[in-house]
Formats: C-alpha cells, sequence, structure tokens
C-alpha cells in the first residue's frame, strides 16, 4: 500500500441475524443442531455464480479496484479511467477514457495505456481531462467480464476481454460524425514517449512507453494493436494540441500523442474494436489479435464470463444471505485478477534484461507485489489455482535468471523496489512448500541462498535485501532514516525494525526448505538468523525497535509513535514473528501477559461489546493512516495474522471474535473494501478467513483454524497436488450468536490443534467445525498451538 489521498469515512450497514456472527447485512437463517450436516443446497448449484460477483465494491474509499472487464490472470484490464490516479474513483462524475491496463488496488498511479473514448461531432481537444464525457452511476453496470455505462453524450460503451484483448462496442446516435480517440500519450503512469500509426481504414498500432509505481523507475514498452469491424469515414492524429485531419502517424517523447477515426451511424449505430496488447514488439500484438480477435463483442463476452463461472465454481458456498455470498465471491474474483499473463500467444515475452524469451512448457506472468500477495494472496492461488501458481512461480524464477537479481515489486518488465524486507522468499518457499516447484527444488534453492546472503550488484536496477551486510554482521538492519538512497524506490535502511523482522521471517522459511533438501549448514545458519528478531527487542519498553548505526535504540521509545516500521508501529508489528510465536510470547511475559496485550490492542472489551462498531470506529481510520496508532489496523498488510495470534495463547475463540468482527468491513457497497486491495491481498484475506483456514506462517505449510462464515463450502482442488481432487468444510449452524468452536474433526477423526499442515489438508476429504454459543476448552492446551519452525535442530 502507498499514500495517494486523504479518505473519508462513511458508515456501514451492521448486520442483523446473518449466518455468521457479525459479518452481515441482512436475513437470519435456522440453525441446525450443532453436529448436525447442512443440507445440500441444490439452488446453490443453479445458481451463475457471477452474478454474485459486484465488481464496484472498493471503487470508493482508496480500495483502487477497477470494474471494467477482465479474465482470470489477463493481461488486458479494459476499464474505465475518471481522473484518480489509480484509474476509476467512484465519486468522479466524468469518464477520460477506457484504458487496457489496471492493477487492482494499488496505491501508486501505474497502467492506464491507451485510453481510448467514444465522442460526437468535431475533434476540438487533446487532453482527456478537457475531452471527458460525463456518465452516472444509475446508467453503468459490471459484471465478471463486463462493463456498461451510458455516456453524457448518447453512446453506450460496453467492454468485454479475453486473455490478451479487450474488445469495445459503442453504440452511437444516428449521426455521421461518430468518433473514436484512441489517445496513446496519455496514462496513469508516468508517460515517456508515444507513437501511433493508422495502417489501414480498419487498424491502429500505437507504442507507449512509461514508466514509474510511485517512483521513477527503468521504462517499459507496451504495444497495441486496434482493429475495427468496419471501415471509418475519416481520420486523422494530433500531436500536442495540434489536430492534423487526414494524418496517419504522430509520436511524441513528451506530451501528447493519438489518433482519431470517424463513422457513419446514421444506419449502424454499433461500433465494435480489439484491441491487442503485447509488452516484446508490434508482431507480438499482430499475433495476439490474430489468435484472439475475430470473435463478436457478444462471443467474446460470453466466453470471458464462462471463464470465470468455471473458476469460482470451484468454491460453493452454502448458506447465507445474498449479501454475505455477494461480499464472499466478489474477493474471491478479486483474488484472481492478477498476477498477469505477460507472455504473448507464441510464448514469448520481453524479460527483465529488456531481452525477448520464450517460456516453454509455462505461461509468463509478471506484475509482483510481493510484500503485499506473500501473506494471503499466494497460498489462497496455491490451493486453488495450483497450475497458475506453478508457472508464476517459475515466472519469478526467469525474473531471477534473466534480471540478474529476484524480485521485490515488480510492474511488467521492470523492477519498481517498492516496499522492504524480503518478500520473494516467503512467496517462494510457499510454491515451494506446497508442491509446486517439483523438478526445480534444487534451482529455485539457488536463486534464494543467493538473495538471502548477499546483495544486487551496483548496475542492477534491483535492491534486493539492501542492508544485508550490515544485517548478517550484526543481526539487526541499521535504522538510517534520511540516507540517500542509491536505487530509485524505497530502502529497507528507512525502516530498520521492520526490515529486521522481515528479513528474519523470511530466513526462517528459507531454513525450513534448507533442511528438506538435505543443505544441513545451510539450515543451522538460517535458523539462528530467524531468531535475529530478538535483536531489535527492547526489553526496557516491551516492544520492538529499531537500532541504529552503533546499535542504540533509536526514535521515540513510544511504540504507537516510533519510527522504522513500514506502513505500521510497533504495536502493529510486534505480531510478525510467526516462525517463532513460542518465543515471542516468552519475550512479552508469558501467555497471559500476551493475551492481555492482544486484548489492549484488538480493544477486545469493546469488541465483544459491539464488533462491528470497534471495527470502524476504534480500529480504522483511513487507508493511508499507518502510523502513531496502538490498535489493530485491518486494512493494511502487517496487521493480517495478528488476530491469529490468539491460537498459541490458549484462547483460540478471540481469533474468531477479532476476525468476524473485520468481516464486517467488507459489504457490497463501493466502500466495501479494508484499504487498497493491493492486487488481491485483501480480498484473499477475506475468502481465507471467511473459509476459517489461514496461512499463518507465510512461507511455511501450516494454516491456523477459525470457524468459517457458511453452513458448508465445497472445494475443487487440482488432484496433482490434492490427491481427494476436493475438500468440504463444514460449520453447520454457525451464527452470530454460535460461532465459537467446540470440536473440529478431520475426516471424522478428532483435531485438536489450531492448524492444520498442508500435508494433512492435502489428505483430506472434510474438515468439520461444530460450533457453539460460548467459548469451549478446543484448542487451549500448550500443545494444541503451532510450535516454533526449529530448521536448524539437532540433525545430521
Amino acid at each position: 500500500m502507498r499514500w495517494t489521498r486523504r479518505w473519508t469515512r462513511r458508515p456501514h450497514p451492521r448486520s442483523a441475524g446473518a449466518v455468521t456472527a457479525l459479518a452481515l447485512l441482512g436475513g437470519a437463517l435456522a440453525a441446525p443442531a450443532a453436529d448436525a450436516v447442512a443440507p445440500y443446497d441444490a439452488t446453490a448449484r443453479t445458481e451463475r455464480l457471477t452474478d454474485l460477483v459486484n465488481p464496484f465494491i472498493g471503487t470508493a474509499n482508496e480500495g483502487n479496484t477497477y470494474p471494467g472487464a477482465a479474465v482470470p490472470f489477463g493481461m488486458v484490464q479494459l476499464s474505465p479511467d475518471t481522473g484518480h490516479n489509480t484509474g476509476y474513483d467512484h465519486a468522479d462524475t466524468r469518464i477520460r477514457g477506457f484504458s487496457a491496463v489496471h492493477l487492482s488496488g494499488v496505491g501508486c498511479r501505474i497502467g492506464g495505456d491507451l485510453p481510448v473514448l467514444p465522442t460526437t461531432g468535431d475533434i476540438t481537444a487533446t487532453d482527456n481531462a478537457r475531452y471527458a464525457v460525463p456518465f452516472r452511476h444509475t446508467d453503468e453496470a459490471a459484471g465478471p467480464g463486463y462493463y456498461r455505462v451510458g455516456l453524457g453524450n448518447g453512446v453506450r460503451a460496453e467492454l468485454t476481454a479475453s486473455r490478451r484483448t479487450g474488445v469495445q462496442r459503442y453504440t452511437f446516435p444516428a449521426t455521421d460524425r461518430a468518433n473514436v480517440l484512441l489517445n496513446a500519450g496519455q496514462a496513469l503512469h508516468r508517460n515517456r514517449a508515444s507513437a501511433v500509426e493508422i495502417l489501414d481504414d480498419r487498424t491502429i498500432r500505437t507504442s507507449i512507453t512509461g514508466s514509474g509505481f510511485c517512483q521513477a523507475t527503468e521504462p517499459y514498452t507496451v504495444h497495441t494493436l486496434t482493429r475495427f469491424d468496419r471501415p471509418f469515414t475519416a481520420y486523422g492524429t494530433w500531436q500536442g494540441a495540434t489536430v492534423t485531419d487526414g494524418s496517419t502517424r504522430a509520436a511524441a517523447t513528451t506530451g501528447r500523442s493519438g489518433a482519431w477515426v470517424r463513422f457513419d451511424t446514421r444506419g449502424d449505430r454499433t461500433v465494435e474494436a480489439t484491441t491487442a496488447l503485447s509488452y516484446v514488439d508490434a508482431r507480438g500484438a499482430a499475433r495476439n489479435l490474430r489468435a484472439e480477435g475475430g470473435r463478436s463483442f457478444s462471443r467474446v463476452r460470453q466466453a470471458a464470463r464462462a471463464a470465470w463461472e468455471d473458476r469460482l465454481d470451484d468454491v460453493r458456498a452454502h448458506g447465507g444471505d445474498r449479501t454475505l455470498r455477494r461480499t464472499f465471491y466478489s474477493s474471491l474474483y478479486r483474488s484472481f485478477l492478477a498476477p498477469n499473463t505477460g507472455s504473448d500467444t507464441d510464448g514469448r515475452y520481453r524479460g527483465w534484461d529488456g531481452r525477448v524469451h520464450r517460456a516453454r512448457g509455462f505461461t509468463y506472468y509478471q506484475n509482483w507485489s510481493l510484500w503485499d500477495t506473500y501473506r494471503t494472496q499466494a497460498q489462497l492461488l496455491a490451493l486453488l489455482a495450483p497450475r497458475e501458481s506453478r508457472d508464476m512461480a517459475l515466472s519469478v524464477l526467469r525474473v531471477g535468471e534473466e534480471g540478474g537479481w529476484l524480485p521485490k515489486w515488480g510492474y511488467g518488465t521492470v523492477e519498481t523496489n517498492i516496499m522492504t524486507g524480503d518478500p520473494v522468499t516467503p512467496f517462494l518457499t510457499n510454491a515451494y512448500q506446497q508442491g509446486l516447484l517439483r523438478g526445480h527444488e534444487q534451482r529455485a534453492y539457488r536463486a534464494l541462498r543467493r538473495n538471502a546472503d548477499g546483495v544486487p550488484p551496483p548496475g542492477s536496477p534491483a535492491v534486493g535485501r539492501e542492508a544485508n551486510a550490515a544485517y548478517l554482521e550484526r543481526g539487526y538492519v541499521p535504522h538510517l532514516e534520511g540516507r540517500p538512497h542509491t536505487k530509485p524506490g524505497d530502502s529497507d535502511h528507512d525502516h530498520g525494525g521492520s526490515a529486521t523482522l522481515e528479513y528474519a521471517l523470511a530466513d526462517a522459511a528459507l531454513g525450513e526448505m534448507a533442511r528438506d533438501l538435505g543443505h544441513h549448514a545451510d539450515a543451522r545458519r538460517y535458523a539462528a538468523r530467524a531468531r535475529n528478531y530478538r535483536s531489535v527487542f527492547d526489553p526496557d519498553t516491551g516492544f520492538f525497535r529499531p537500532r541504529d548505526g552503533d546499535g542504540a535504540f533509536t526514535g521515540p521509545a513510544d511504540p504507537a509513535r516510533g519510527s522504522g516500521f513500514h506502513e505500521g508501529t510497533a504495536w502493529q508489528y510486534q505480531w510478525l514473528v510467526p516462525q517463532d510465536l513460542p518465543g515471542l510470547i516468552g519475550l512479552l511475559g508469558g501467555p497471559d501477559a500476551t493475551n492481555a496485550r492482544l486484548d489492549t490492542f484488538f480493544a477486545y472489551d469493546r469488541l465483544l461489546a459491539d464488533p462491528a462498531r470497534t471495527a470502524r470506529e476504534v480500529w480504522v481510520d483511513g487507508p493511508y493512516e499507518y502510523y502513531n496508532a496502538d490498535k489493530y489496523n485491518p486494512q493494511n498488510e502487517p496487521d493480517l495474522i495478528a488476530p491469529y495470534t490468539y491460537l498459541s495463547t490458549g484462547k483460540p475463540w478471540a481469533t474468531t471474535d477479532v476476525v468476524h468482527a473485520a468481516l464486517t468491513l467488507y459489504t457490497d457497497t463501493p466502500t466495501g473494501m479494508t484499504g487498497n486491495d493491493d492486487l488481491g491481498t485483501m480480498s484473499a484475506w477475506h475468502v481465507l478467513s471467511a473459509l476459517g483456514l489461514y496461512p499463518i506462517r507465510p512461507g511455511s505449510a501450516v494454516w491456523g483454524l477459525s470457524t468459517p462464515v457458511f453452513d458448508r463450502v465445497d472445494l475443487t482442488l487440482d488432484r496433482r497436488h490434492h490427491p481427494r481432487g476436493g475438500l468440504t468444510l463444514r460449520a453447520p449452524g454457525t451464527t452470530s450468536d454460535r460461532r465459537y468452536i467446540q470440536r473440529v474433526r478431520t475426516d471424522g477423526t478428532d483435531h485438536p490443534r489450531t492448524y492444520l499442515t498442508s500435508g494433512e489438508l492435502r489428505g483430506l476429504r472434510e474438515l468439520a467445525f461444530t460450533v457453539g454459543e460460548a467459548p469451549s476448552a478446543w484448542g487451549t492446551r500448550p500443545d494444541a498451538a503451532m510450535p516454533a519452525l526449529h530448521t536448524a535442530a539437532d540433525r545430521p
């Protein structure tokens, strides 16, 4: 997440009697007996799950989602831009164009390439802020793979998409001056150069070079080819503010360039156009257009909806009112929007070395918001989309091999170095632990070892573990705020406290992988480094604090005010030690002292009295209000794991209390997101927490258990990774008054622990929760909690 502009709080409606505790907005269901099997919901098999998806959720209050058309993991995201720096804002009233590239929930401007807008009359402006057209939400609709809006100029615009193409259908008034404007020189990113060429009376080619994501980066180029379904009657181009009728070419190194084409719609009022993308070259865009173009708008829309229906159908939730189901399936939908296809239909892609490569036997993906997604979305995709997840992991390895270093936050073909720590390690070790790197284990380990033990060379655009030299020598990242940055992006030295915690977490995950692969000396080294979180623990304050270059604790001692933690405070980061929760609990004074601190952190007494109000008025401030707080922040990544700490303190029921309260922040409205979605991270948190199955140790294979919000969920899983081919989660009768786990059974056998390993999960057919009205003894024994990850061990 990154800062853009101030959030305005809006009230969220409270639920009254929905199936889950706190989650939802409507109708009550009768509660079956505690051990009853929820009846199979035949109607759920006939409803279209795509009808339950609301793409407008998160388009207000800086959720920064987009409502436009895409297919799962598609290269193209064809969506309206209204003037917000990341694309669309529900509060805006004018559309500047429908552009081909968007990222769901990012906090800085990126994408927005080739905004296209239908107009009528003369061409009098070349700045899309000036020729923007008004619209109303009452004449706007969207669903998976489809978007429609009525524009104030009388044009109805419809959008759909395939994997590498976006398809537009414009229905104009009857006029001989129906125009389509293709703006190559304006985008959401920092435009470096653009060129447009009208090839014939149906076809337009562009080349767009941009840079930036929060800060300047190396440039990247997107090639497009747009083909109309009928000849245009007139055309022209513009460069800067100068419009030239009949011109076929325009280019700009700075400023605007674009093309306009005109149709006579007094007879046939509909114009369709298909735009193909390629990050390789113009030939790639042409091949993508030949492979995926040539179909009518209606056929592409049907195919997109079918692709989404197939994807969503792997998760069949039974029970719950329509609002609960809509928020859930909308989050599931957003979880599958990224990463994005980066290779063309012939397998070619532009590598991070600037050269053209070919993906053989896998699809190359791009756009890596790893600091965010390593915590939730990577694990959800490994569970529900293992084939794609395998290709994503292989793509990250290709980035390391071709670009010279593993990525941190990659956009398109370049590294942005946004965010800190070492997120690529838990991302790839998760893929390994989930069995996605079979045949590539040693290759992945070599890349991760190089990353964990070194730093990129000065000529590399990557920063990697920038502070590694000091960290390896001293056991902590020195906090040197204000130190000049040697490369664009964020610096680990600006956030020494949190960078130390994230390095240690990554070391633990890599140590486990090293042990499994027989690298025992490495395993011992990394296990020792995994305890480096202790080096930034200040016993005088009882909190983590950054150290300066001389080793002294630095910054304000107040854990709610101190510096050194990226997008958070010491209060929020104190729970980021999933590799050794027993050790952390010991540092904090034992289970009772830890529970007292957790209760303060979550305002637990107030939470029990009014969970929804506590979530909105105590926890939530604004999506970019990361600092100066001593309370849980459910809107940002550092706190996502915090509610599950109770699973290790003998108070597992409190995890359900906190999680279900946080779920009330997800509503079926434009304001129904908690902060930026960050390429599906927050949506994946919602999905996993609603299922009651959460990855409590990133980079490792452990899932924490809490009460699901549905009576029953049937998961269809890939048999190559889950021999059973499916998993049913049951929690019959879960309601706002009956949300506490009394008993957990795995295939009929009592399961007293508060967690499952991935190995156990793969072999399961059914995970059943018995719920009741009050906390029980389930999960309270010391041996029920997740043990520390001891990777060094005294093994040979």
